[in-house]
């Protein structure tokens, strides 16, 4: 491992709720990654969920019959996932641990039929990190396996940054260093309080072929800006509308940089 990432762990084991409601916020970036994960995901098997917080995916996961490890950086998340898979009563179908993505060392199996990898590869700065952790992923599946992961995309976030933190346009060291390479600088401002790396959409099959994956998808999580805020209010037959509309066009080209987030699919080959 190179990077020290202390930093990313002390973050999340102080946002623990925030982490756990997010999605709450964000309904579209779930819904959709449930689309792709119905899908492309086995009928049955056994899923590695790396980077799982406190199970958001982990959970239903379990209850639809799927052998879940589910895996995080925070031990304050993993132990609110484990209390959420006692209440749940899901003891025999969850295994939950703390470990770091790029070394997985803990867990043994190499047959998982899918790996869920949606966060911790925007947390690694370094390429070689980003490298290390989908290898770890790659060795824990079954030929033919599926990993799922995501990326925070370099183009789209400024629209949200516009909205929570205008201030930040006057960072222009970090904002240009963002913006060439994909990170804030290497001092960043006191102000920058979340160390990411943001990806261009022509880097994340390449990344991926090299480690042994053949893509399947590339889409867009956020397709179109669907504003959360609306969507979020929205039910019945009329969400379901807008759900199938921005699930038909998240994997059109040209929505792909402008999205929040992005999703790989691939198969191990």
């Amino acid at each position: 491992m190179v990077d020290d990432i202390t930093d990313i762990q002390a973050y999340y084991d102080k946002r623990v709720e925030q982490e756990n409601g997010r999605l709450n916020l964000h309904q579209v970036e779930r819904d959709i990654t449930w689309c792709y994960l119905d899908k492309y995901l086995p009928l049955r098997g056994k899923i590695l969920d790396i980077g799982a917080a406190a199970g958001v995916y982990t959970i239903p996961l379990a209850k639809r019959g799927y052998y879940v490890t589910a895996v995080d950086l925070s031990s304050k998340l993993i132990d609110l996932c484990k209390k959420r898979v006692i209440e749940e009563k899901l003891e025999k179908k969850v295994t939950c641990l703390v470990a770091d993505a790029r070394d997985l060392s803990d867990i043994t199996d190499t047959d998982y039929d899918a790996v869920l990898l949606l966060g911790p590869l925007y947390h690694l700065v370094l390429k070689e990190d980003r490298e290390k952790a989908i290898k770890e992923a790659h060795s824990r599946l079954k030929k033919g396996g599926v990993i799922f992961s995501a990326f925070i995309s370099r183009y789209g976030i400024w629209g949200d940054i516009m909205k929570q933190a205008p201030k930040m346009i006057t960072l222009q060291t970090d904002l240009q260093s963002i913006l060439k390479r994909g990170r804030d600088s290497d001092n960043p401002a006191p102000e920058i309080h979340f160390r990411g790396y943001f990806a261009k959409v022509s880097e994340i099959a390449p990344l991926h072929k090299k480690i042994g994956f053949k893509k399947l998808v590339l889409a867009a999580v956020e397709p179109g800006r669907a504003n959360d805020e609306i969507y979020n209010k929205l039910e019945g037959e009329i969400r379901q509308l807008w759900l199938d509309l921005l699930f038909a066009i998240s994997t059109e080209e040209s929505m792909l940089g402008a999205t929040n987030h992005i999703l790989y699919i691939g198969v191990k080959e």
